[in-house]
């Protein structure tokens, strides 16, 4: 009885070893193992063993983690206060350094999100950071992944989600945006009257040139008229029947001191 009580504590204790030792990494896992404290070649993806009680082994994604940068308080360039929120796009590329290097890669690449957040967008003007958020992107991007990369994490993208503004500053964009279409709006207006002009000053040049040219301008006035339900009829009278009237009009004070 105690032979085999003691073959079965040692089948246990011989199955519970293997299963202890057989890992099994995902393609997108990387294993970090210490064995006696210190870092051993990097394992997976598939099946790994290890010594148990002796190895200790980290699991490690390599996929891209996106993560929530919480709404900042951010003071821009020109005084305005705003709240600020973003997400990063990273991954682990070293995943030794990742584990070593830092305590908690995560927290750590959340932290620096932040204050690199706060402090990019202080030295930005309220309008750079409403228009230009692509270059803001790329300059947040740029600075994040500088400061992670001793940790064996790459930061493939920043974007800036929301910039939410005081409502006193909305109604002075809505009025400022207001004023500048009614500006274009003038400016379009008085383009279109200075074309007029001049296709008028041409229009008037040729009619003074052509005789013709102003007979069937009357011609054409009378048709418009007549084409209209109007109740007044307008006869538009040529200024050269009416020269010789005008003409003996000015002759007749010269006879009346003649006579005098």
């Amino acid at each position: 009885m105690f032979n085999v009580s003691t073959g079965m504590l040692v089948l246990m204790a011989v199955l519970f070893f293997f299963w202890s030792a057989i890992k099994i990494l995902n393609e997108y896992e990387r294993g970090v193992v210490f064995r006696l404290g210190r870092v051993i070649p990097l394992k997976g993806p598939g099946l790994v063993i290890i010594l148990p009680m002796i190895d200790k082994l980290v699991r490690v994604s390599l996929r891209t983690v996106t993560m929530d940068v919480p709404s900042q308080d951010v003071i821009t360039r020109d005084n305005v206060t705003v709240k600020v929120n973003a997400v990063v796009y990273f991954k682990v590329v070293e995943p030794i350094k990742a584990i070593t290097e830092i305590e908690n890669f995560y927290f750590a690449t959340s932290q620096i999100a932040q204050t690199t957040l706060r402090s990019t967008l202080g030295q930005s003007q309220l309008d750079d950071l409403l228009s230009k958020r692509e270059e803001i992107n790329a300059q947040l991007q740029k600075i994040i992944d500088l400061q992670t990369e001793p940790w064996g994490i790459k930061v493939t993208a920043v974007e800036t989600k929301n910039v939410d503004l005081p409502v006193e500053m909305q109604r002075a964009i809505a009025k400022q945006a207001e004023a500048e279409r009614e500006r274009r709006a003038k400016i379009i207006h008085a383009e279109g009257e200075l074309q007029a002009s001049y296709k008028l000053a041409d229009a008037a040049k040729i009619i003074s040139s052509e005789s013709g040219t102003l007979q069937l301008r009357y011609l054409q006035t009378l048709t418009e008229i007549s084409a209209e339900k109007n109740s007044t009829i307008i006869f538009p009278l040529p200024i050269e029947l009416l020269t010789p009237f005008l003409d003996r009009f000015k002759n007749k004070p010269d006879q009346t001191v003649k006579d005098a």
